[in-house]
């Protein structure tokens, strides 16, 4: 029998040893203090990047192309920094937008840096219909007028709000919500025609849907007649905010 064992030459010895390349960042040369007294260990836009995060709805590839670079360029160590404070980054690449959100576990020692979005019934109600129109359209760029918005409301007009100038006002409000939450952007030449933004495509992912939905059922079973003060039933569907008397620059 004929030996095919072939000799491995020196030179290709010991690949296990060799330092491994770290798969970080490219190096950004020697750290500058921001202002005095700054110890912190990451590079300025790291910090930045983490800034942001804490203080915005989301941050949007297509609405914030420099920080959504920042954050993909130092997602592994900004994963690092949220979670020693309890939070979780979303990153949803397709869609280039990310966001953070609270953790929840039982200890008498968490604190809950993050607030829910304080939304009424029907800006939930609203955030679900369009999610679920986001949903099922095969579109890019998804356009739906004001009356297209309030036709989705006809099944609530008719079994729990007959006030019907009542009913177009609060679906008015529940759409300037849906503005300020970015999940609507009006069209510069007709203010009452909207593009659906990709982020309730991230946001309100199928778990949150199916929870609303429920919610939603719920209430049109109720048969109460909705209250403009009554605040959606707690949930995760609205994004977090740092829970802090200062506002957050949205």
């Amino acid at each position: 029998m004929t030996d095919t064992t072939t000799d491995v030459p020196d030179e290709f010895a010991g690949y296990d040893d060799l330092p491994a390349v770290p798969l970080t960042s490219a190096d950004h040369g020697p750290k500058v203090p921001r202002f005095d007294g700054d110890v912190s260990a990451l590079p300025d836009r790291a910090c930045w990047a983490l800034q942001n995060l804490l203080t915005r709805r989301h941050i949007s590839g297509e609405r914030q192309p420099q920080l959504w670079s920042w954050v993909a360029e130092f997602a592994d160590v900004l994963r690092v920094r949220l979670s020693e404070l309890d939070l979780r980054l979303r990153i949803v690449d397709e869609l280039q937008i990310a966001f953070v959100e609270q953790v929840g576990y039982e200890s008498r020692w968490g604190r809950r840096l993050l607030k829910r979005e304080t939304i009424n019934t029907y800006d939930a109600i609203l955030a679900l219909h369009l999610a679920k129109y986001m949903r099922a359209s095969r579109e890019d760029n998804v356009l739906i007028t004001r009356e297209d918005i309030h036709e989705m409301f006809a099944g609530v007009s008719n079994t729990i709000d007959r006030d019907l100038a009542a009913f177009d006002k609060r679906i008015d409000r529940a759409v300037d919500k849906m503005e300020e939450m970015e999940f609507l952007r009006a069209q510069r030449d007709d203010p009452d025609t909207f593009v659906l933004s990709p982020v309730i495509t991230a946001v309100m992912t199928a778990s949150v849907i199916t929870d609303l939905q429920r919610q939603f059922e719920q209430f049109m079973s109720s048969g109460d007649q909705a209250d403009d003060s009554d605040s959606a039933p707690d949930t995760d569907a609205g994004n977090n905010r740092p829970d802090t008397t200062e506002g957050a620059d949205w």
